[in-house]
């Protein structure tokens, strides 16, 4: 099948290698100097499940790939909208949008931009950043990428992107009957870490063993559920008990991607983060006081690093 994969950074680069080697069609969409080492020397992934080095095609304009079967999306939440503005060359009648995104409004975006029929909800729960142009680096995770229709419809073109991935290296496909809730059960975990993280400047194990620092994570954790809950999402009872025994095993100075952009000056995800948070909870009139003073905190580096 013909892939494009629209931000060919950790995430993307890392699905379009391994599909790469499983014989289809894959075109890389980037910028910058991780563009101009994707065209001059091809992707490596370096990855604990096995490293892989790829030549697909490489660009920073969709007009020179076509119409494709999919197209799998991971941009930074950020540039959803001026992303999917771009994305009509990339599109025919039958192409899927699949969104592997943090957040839980991409898809609402990119419904905007291209029609709700073209959209694929998406959730990847893997660790891996660009470590250099044109090097992936997958440090962890299960590399497990779970998807589904947002009307929970078990289609031709989804049961097809999960034959396509569940027969590659290193991936774990899952097809799921409602990607909404899991969009909000990431997004639960996604706020605790990616919030205490950033704020205290500090790796997760010291959070851990404060007891104040662990209790405030668990509680950025609940308001999204309870945020979820009201606006119909059917998440379970028990999701922030499970995220934080699994929490609880992961390596101690694991920080977050927001915390790496606060540190290294680049632009935050925060409006898609916690802003996000602020705003759902403002619409279905829930307190969400943890993520509102999150969102404070941070509000004034987002503002400089943009």
């Amino acid at each position: 099948m013909k892939f494009a994969v629209f931000g060919a950074g950790g995430v993307g680069g890392y699905l379009g290698a391994r599909l790469t080697d499983a014989g289809h069609e894959v075109h890389l969409i980037a910028r910058g100097d991780h563009l101009e080492a994707l065209q001059s020397s091809g992707l490596q992934v370096e990855s604990v499940a096995g490293d892989t080095s790829v030549t697909p095609t490489a660009t920073d304009d969709p007009s020179d790939i076509g119409p494709c079967d999919y197209v799998l999306f991971c941009v930074k939440s950020y540039d959803t909208r001026e992303a999917a503005s771009a994305l009509e060359p990339l599109l025919g009648a039958e192409t899927a949008v699949v969104s592997l995104q943090n957040g839980v409004d991409n898809e609402t975006w990119l419904a905007d931009e291209v029609g709700a029929d073209h959209v694929v909800g998406g959730v990847a729960y893997i660790f891996s950043t660009i470590a250099e142009p044109g090097v992936v680096a997958h440090t962890g995770g299960p590399a497990r990428f779970v998807f589904g229709e947002l009307d929970g419809e078990r289609t031709r073109r989804v049961e097809a992107l999960d034959d396509a991935l569940s027969a590659c290296a290193g991936i774990e496909s899952v097809l799921s009957e409602d990607v909404r809730v899991e969009l909000w059960r990431k997004f639960c975990l996604i706020c605790a870490q990616a919030g205490m993280t950033a704020t205290t400047r500090l790796p997760l194990g010291e959070i851990r063993e404060t007891e104040s620092s662990w209790a405030m994570y668990r509680r950025l954790m609940a308001e999204v559920a309870t945020v979820a809950r009201a606006e119909g999402i059917d998440l379970p009872e028990t999701v922030v008990d499970e995220w934080c025994e699994f929490v609880r095993d992961l390596d101690p100075e694991m920080y977050s991607s927001l915390h790496y952009d606060l540190t290294h000056g680049n632009r935050l995800e925060l409006d898609a983060l916690h802003g996000s948070v602020v705003r759902h909870a403002a619409d279905v009139g829930i307190d969400a006081p943890i993520n509102e003073a999150v969102h404070a905190i941070l509000r004034p580096w987002a503002a400089r690093n943009a």
